[in-house]
Formats: structure tokens, sequence, C-alpha cells
């Protein structure tokens, strides 16, 4: 049981990297001329919020490509865990 645990947790880090990942390189071979940009940005502010924090408190400049990944990627694993905790507690519960 506990390992099934931590390997959704790890799957959780595993999205979050891969979210990452995938709004770089939207972004990085987007047309920044294409009327979809406020939703692309949106979208991306709300599956990475480590970089709409960041975009936020101006320090996306002082952030790079890389440290971005890993946060939001610890982001998501957090995210996983307080979900896993709650899953665990309301399906020992029932």
């Amino acid at each position: 049981m506990r390992n099934t645990a931590v390997f959704r947790v790890a799957m959780w880090a595993s999205a979050g990297f891969f979210v990452s990942i995938g709004w770089g390189l939207y972004f990085a071979s987007a047309a920044k001329s294409l009327p979809i940009e406020p939703i692309a940005y949106a979208l991306a502010s709300l599956t990475q919020p480590t970089a709409a924090v960041a975009l936020h408190l101006k320090l996306i400049h002082q952030l790079r490509l890389a440290w971005v990944v890993a946060v939001n990627a610890a982001t998501y694993a957090l995210l996983g865990l307080i979900v896993e905790t709650v899953r665990q507690h309301y399906r020992t519960a029932t």
C-alpha cells in the first residue's frame, strides 16, 4: 500500500516536470503575434504556479528554466502528497 502511494506521488512529480517542459517548448516555438497568447499565458499560469508567482514578483529573469521545471515538479509532488494523504484517509475510513 505504501509503495503505491510513493509511486503515485512520483507520478504527480513527473506530471509537473512534463507540464513545465511542455510549456517551455511551446513558448520557445510559438509565434508571438498569435491572438491566442493571453489564453496560453493564463493556462500556463494555472498549470505552473511557481512560474506564475515568479512572474508576478518580477523574479522570472532571475530563475532559469531548469529551476522552474524542478520547482514545478516539487510543487506537483507536494500536491500529490496532499491528495494521496487525503485519499488514504478517506479510503481507510470507509
